[in-house]
C-alpha cells in the first residue's frame, strides 16, 4: 500500500464546502440585486429627466398661450392707436387742449404696451427688413439711403419673437 500523504490546507472539511457554496448563492444574489437597483436607477432618472423635460415644455406653453393672449388684445386696439396717431399728426390747427389730450392719451397707449413688453418698430432711417416691413412703394430720397425706409404709413408691433402687426413702409431707391 502506498501511503498519500496529504497536507492539512489540501483538505476540505463539509463544513467549508457548505460556506463556499453559500458564498457563491450570496454573491449570485447580490449581483442580482445590483442589477436590479442599477436598473431602478436608470429607470428613476429616466423619470426625472422626462418630467423635467414637461415641466419646461408646459412653462414653455404658457408663455406662448401668454403671448398669444396679449397680441389679440392689443391687435384690436391698434387701429385705435393709428387714429390717435393720425389725428396728432393732422391737428396743427387744433385747439392745444385738445392735443394735449391726445398726446396723453397716445402716451398712456404707449405705456400700457411697454408694461406688456410689446415693442413698436417701422422709423424712417431703418433699414428695411421684409421679416418686419411690408414695402408697399418706394421713392427718391436724398437724405435716406437705399433700402432705408423713406416714410411710415403704419406702425408695426411685436412681443418678443412674434409680430403682432408688419409695419407698412415706403422704402428708398
Amino acid at each position: 500500500m502506498t501511503e498519500q500523504t496529504t497536507s492539512p490546507a489540501e483538505e476540505t472539511t463539509p463544513e467549508e464546502v457548505t460556506d463556499a457554496a453559500e458564498n457563491t448563492g450570496a454573491q449570485t444574489e447580490l449581483e442580482a440585486l445590483q442589477a436590479e437597483m442599477a436598473a431602478q436607477k436608470d429607470q428613476f432618472l429616466r423619470m426625472a429627466a422626462e418630467y423635467d423635460n414637461y415641466r419646461k415644455r408646459t412653462e414653455k406653453e404658457k408663455m406662448s398661450t401668454y403671448d398669444n393672449a396679449i397680441a389679440a388684445a392689443v391687435e384690436a386696439f391698434l387701429p385705435v392707436v393709428d387714429n390717435f396717431a393720425l389725428a396728432l399728426d393732422a391737428g396743427q390747427n387744433m385747439p392745444d387742449e385738445f392735443r394735449k389730450g391726445l398726446e396723453l392719451i397716445a402716451k398712456k397707449f404707449d405705456g400700457a404696451f411697454e408694461k406688456l413688453h410689446v415693442k413698436a418698430f417701422g422709423e424712417r432711417g431703418e433699414k428695411f427688413d421684409p421679416e418686419f416691413h411690408n414695402a408697399i412703394s418706394r421713392a427718391d430720397d436724398p437724405e435716406i439711403e437705399e433700402d432705408h425706409i423713406v416714410s411710415v404709413f403704419q406702425k408695426g408691433y411685436q412681443i418678443g419673437d412674434r409680430i403682432i402687426r408688419h409695419a407698412m413702409v415706403q422704402i428708398a431707391n
